[in-house]
């Protein structure tokens, strides 16, 4: 079975430090941006990030990409 991916949209996710727990391991908070272009790139996506990143009060962990895809089966 053939099947081909079309593309949706992208939702860019920061991750911030915001502490840390009892045991002296950082605790993590995660902030979503939703409707990214599918057609951007990851430099500009990832350049956003750290924009984004910029205006928090907590220091930056890690910068995600997460695409989502519609699959359809070629008939």
């Amino acid at each position: 079975m053939a099947v081909t991916s079309t593309p949706l949209g992208s939702v860019v996710e920061i991750e911030v430090q915001t502490g840390t727990n009892a045991a002296g391991e950082p605790v993590y908070a995660r902030i979503r941006f939703r409707n990214v272009k599918a057609a951007a790139t990851d430099e500009d996506v990832y350049a956003v990030g750290e924009a984004l990143a910029g205006l928090q009060m907590y220091p930056l962990a890690e910068v995600r990409r997460v695409d989502t895809e519609e699959l359809a089966e070629v008939v």
